[in-house]
């Protein structure tokens, strides 16, 4: 019994461990950025500035609200700053149970996924938002005065950033569910007026307006990205059917 109980409870170690060194690599992360503090908030009202109230800058109403941005920007700054120990830490911890095919795989796969997720953030930051926080900004500028606080301006745009980047890995999702046979890409194909819809009700739920041109700002990338993963998910050969192919042939 012990002998059966020993190799879960390493596991359970070392899953433990790298845990560990994961919050710590957040925790330096969360110092250096509260370090920072003040340029990364900058950069985030940047695609705002102006507009936010009468002196151009955000504001806040409660004692702590700037401390809760405060303490939020540095999470979130230490998430990113950790984000390639978290990944490395990851694939350590899972490794030792796949194959070198399976590895090599994960490998590749992994600084894509990071790849695609900045390309969806500084989609969001630099595409994204500045069109749509002057829609926001400007509408109804004669019957009332923006007076935006900072906790609420924050919030929406971290939002918008996650989101874009997970929109952004669309193709690697699609191309991994074809690899493992899950879905064929002929079934992603027949789906595509389906996709169209999603989209518009994507762009509507990820963008807080109204404005149509808002939402082709989000529909039409993940329309192009759904092409592109419809032409990676093509390469995509289930190892499993092609060697049972290559039998029956034979």
């Amino acid at each position: 019994m012990a002998d059966d109980a020993r190799p879960l409870r390493k596991h359970l170690e070392e899953l433990r461990w790298r845990l560990f060194v994961v919050v710590i690599a957040v925790i330096i992360g969360a110092i250096v950025s509260v370090v920072f503090f003040e340029p990364l908030v900058q950069a985030l009202l940047r695609p705002g500035e102006g507009h936010l109230s009468d002196t151009g800058g955000p504001i806040y109403t409660e004692v702590t609200e700037l401390l809760g941005v405060t303490v939020k920007v540095a999470l979130l700054g230490g998430l990113v700053l950790a984000l390639p120990i978290l990944t490395y830490q990851v694939v350590a911890f899972v490794s030792p149970g796949l194959t070198r095919r399976e590895k090599a795989y994960l490998m590749s796969m992994t600084p894509a996924a990071i790849l695609c997720f900045a390309a969806g953030a500084a989609f969001a930051y630099f595409v994204l938002i500045p069109p749509m926080l002057a829609f926001l900004l400007n509408y109804g500028a004669d019957v009332a005065t923006p007076m935006i606080r900072i906790s609420n301006y924050v919030n929406l745009l971290i939002t918008l950033v996650f989101w874009m980047g997970m929109v952004f890995e669309t193709p690697l999702i699609m191309f991994t569910l074809a690899k493992a046979g899950i879905v064929s890409p002929d079934a992603m194909a027949r789906a595509r007026r389906l996709i169209i819809v999603l989209a518009f009700l994507l762009g509507a739920m990820i963008t807080p307006t109204f404005d149509p041109l808002n939402q082709t700002l989000v529909a039409l990338p993940f329309l192009v990205l759904y092409e592109v993963g419809l032409r990676l998910a093509r390469f995509a050969k289930p190892k499993a059917r092609t060697e049972g192919a290559a039998q029956g042939t034979a």
